[in-house]
């Protein structure tokens, strides 16, 4: 039986169509849904292609709303790849322990409340880190907070500005999600991972 996956995205979905590439023939986790805040969202086409059930959220506030959706299509685990909005709290409780999100910086560090794409790539360049990379987490009710599962390490180079450490990050972020949602569906639950940098 394959372990059951819903992404949120809220905008274009790389990190989804890694999932949806990665997630195929004899492995035990499928996609199974796709919801968005937006409904310009590139993911939900990616989704659309993939033949995968894409879904805007009508009111993305509305833990109700969330929770019917997830339990129409019986989802085992909820990965927020991209998504920009706070998950709503009755949805953190019915899914504790079973939602992933994934960060483009080492958190702790460079993470909370507006601390997505480009930002999070300034501040760690500003900052002066000698390293960056993505970040997977159990999802809590507050942004970027809950216990970290995995982390790639890529090195920050003179001369890095936010694009170039960003592709770096991102190539890593393809690599890392999948490899998280795989063991998380071998166990049963998302389990932490040896980092492998």
């Amino acid at each position: 039986m394959s372990y059951r996956v819903a992404v949120c995205v809220s905008g274009g979905g790389s990190n989804l169509q890694a999932l949806l590439d990665r997630l195929q023939g004899e492995e035990p986790a499928r996609v199974v849904l796709v919801l968005s805040n937006r409904a310009d969202a590139g993911g939900l086409e990616r989704a659309r292609q993939a033949g995968v059930p894409a879904e805007v959220l009508a009111d993305p506030a509305d833990a109700a709303e969330w929770i019917t959706r997830l339990g129409r299509r019986d989802v085992d685990l909820l990965v927020l790849a991209g998504y920009l909005k706070l998950v709503p709290p009755g949805v953190v409780q019915k899914y504790a322990g079973r939602m992933v999100n994934i960060h483009p910086a080492l958190l702790p560090d460079f993470g909370g409340p507006g601390m997505y794409g480009q930002r999070v790539h300034e501040a760690v360049i500003a900052s002066g880190a000698a390293e960056s990379g993505p970040t997977v987490h159990l999802v809590d009710e507050v942004y970027d907070r809950g216990a970290i599962l995995a982390q790639r390490r890529v090195p920050v180079l003179p001369g890095d500005t936010p694009a170039t450490l960003a592709e770096r990050v991102l190539t890593e972020e393809h690599r890392l999600l999948p490899d998280v949602v795989l063991a998380a569906a071998r166990a049963g639950h998302p389990v932490p991972m040896a980092n492998a940098d």
